[in-house]
Order: structure tokens, then sequence, then C-alpha cells
């Protein structure tokens, strides 16, 4: 088994650039209902992530939910700038590892470049099923 077994891949991942607006921002997490997303910059490389609790606090913070304001604002202003992910050779113990801190972990390629996620709810649903089937063989035995 490898991460690649787990992985969405970049085409069916949201993700935000560096850039963008906090209404870019806004308007992605509304469409795609998510938490958190992952932010990539212009050469495509993993970043660092935003969540919508770091939306909230730059609301607050500008005092206005006019998107004229929001649209000036940068994400770049409030971004988890983080280089963690996992290079899709990683091995599962620390992909496993990874998903105990983290709704989504981002996975790259050796030159760093964000290739997708695995999310932790698709790890979860494997090794649930697989305790279904372990139970199955028990009872039947």
């Amino acid at each position: 088994m490898n991460i690649a077994f787990f992985l969405t891949p970049k085409i069916n991942v949201a993700y935000l650039n560096v850039g963008d607006s906090i209404r870019q921002g806004l308007e992605k997490f509304r469409r795609y209902g998510y938490t958190a997303l992952p932010v990539l910059n212009d050469e495509g490389k993993y970043v660092g992530f935003i969540s919508e609790g770091d939306f909230l606090r730059n609301i607050l913070s500008i005092g206005s939910i006019d998107l004229r304001d929001m649209e000036q604002a940068k994400i770049d202003d409030i971004i988890h700038k983080e280089e963690f992910s996992v290079k899709i050779t990683s091995s599962m113990d620390d992909l496993v590892s990874s998903a105990l801190d983290r709704n989504f972990i981002p996975v790259t390629d050796d030159r760093d470049l964000f290739m997708g996620i695995v999310t932790r709810r698709s790890i979860l649903e494997y090794f649930f099923k697989n305790y279904i089937k372990c139970k199955e063989i028990q009872k039947s035995i």
C-alpha cells in the first residue's frame, strides 16, 4: 500500500493561490464547503493553508463585511505558512502519523510540486472497511 492509493489529485482539489483576494477565498469556501484549503505559490508548490477561522478573524480585524474591502485584502496576510507535506514516496507510517494532527495532508513530488491531498477521512474509511472485513471473517470461523 502506498500514498497514491489515498491521493485526491490536484485536479480534484479546491485550493487557493498566493495573491488571491480574501473575497476569492471566501467564494471558494462557500462553493466547496470545506473548513480549510491548501495554498499554492506561482510555481505550484504548497506553501500553507487557510481555515475558515482565519477568514472570520480577518473580517473581525477589518471591521467590515463589505466585499469591496475584501477584494483589496490578500490571503497572503492570513495564511498559515507551513512547509509540511509528505512526499508521494513517503511511508504509510509517515502519512498516518501526519493525519493525527491534520484534516488533510498535502502531498508533493520530488520537485516539491503539489500533487494533491490525502484526507484523514479517506484513511479512516479504509481502516474501518478493513476492520469490518476482519469482524466478518471472525464471525464465519
